[in-house]
């Protein structure tokens, strides 16, 4: 039977710290994390105190999208306006064109799952590669 990559609870929790150090520096907003499985599936999730309701929803749907679609989320969205489409062409409404999620892949470029981070709008990208970052894989 083969062995597949996956992300290990290991990873997921440096991912968590990585971001979460950095988030709480002065100056920080507060945010959701999510990190997901390659199809989809929860693996971890943390929210800061005072996060809005749209953050938490759509740190989820980064990372969603990010695993489902195998790119991360701002190239996609910015694929999808080339392409004159939305992410409503494909009927899932979990996937989102907005930039904050990031594909995790094995170092032999396996897809493995997804890291979303909503809350900082203009940092959420940055915030989720920090995470990849911290699980030992590049971009």
């Amino acid at each position: 039977m083969p062995d597949k990559p996956y992300i290990s609870f290991q990873q997921a929790q440096s991912a968590m710290r990585a971001i979460i150090e950095e988030v709480t520096k002065p100056g920080g907003m507060p945010v959701a994390i999510s990190i997901v499985d390659d199809a989809g599936n929860m693996v971890a999730y943390a929210q800061m105190d005072h996060v809005r309701l749209y953050a938490r929803r759509h740190a989820f749907r980064k990372a969603y999208t990010a695993a489902i679609m195998g790119m991360d989320t701002g190239a996609h969205g910015e694929q999808l306006k080339e392409r004159g489409r939305t992410v409503s062409d494909y009927g899932d409404p979990n996937l989102t064109p907005g930039e904050g999620g990031v594909v995790v892949k094995s170092t032999e470029g396996v897809i493995m799952g997804g890291i979303g981070v909503g809350g900082w709008l203009v940092r959420d990208e940055e915030l989720a590669f920090i995470g990849l970052g911290a699980m030992g894989l590049d971009a």
